[in-house]
């Protein structure tokens, strides 16, 4: 009865519309990484005025986050993602947070 297909996996809808655009948000900072610090630099710099003086940056970063967040693509990438630790999680009981590869002790 297990599903080891991803194809198969049924996806409760709090997984399909809070759990993986989370995931999204996070994948889309950091491909937007650049357009982050410009935006926080320019915040740190300007202080209050920042709603007026950061227009640039803050259009940048919103352009580059939903061309990531509108593209079908990436959610799927996402989607699979998300799949795969949740069958991981499955078989080893161990959250993906939580799964770290450790090295031995002799290197």
């Amino acid at each position: 009865m297990e599903a080891t297909n991803t194809e198969e996996v049924h996806l409760r809808h709090v997984e399909t519309d809070v759990l993986i655009p989370k995931m999204m948000r996070e994948k889309a900072k950091e491909l937007c990484a650049d357009k982050v610090d410009a935006f926080t630099h320019c915040c740190k710099e300007s202080g209050i005025l920042m709603a007026f003086k950061c227009r640039k940056e803050n259009s940048a970063l919103k352009d580059c986050l939903i061309h990531h967040y509108q593209n079908p693509g990436f959610f799927e990438e996402c989607k699979q993602q998300y799949i795969q630790e949740k069958l991981e999680y499955e078989k080893t009981g161990i959250p993906a947070k939580h799964r770290v590869q450790k090295l031995p002790a002799s290197m």
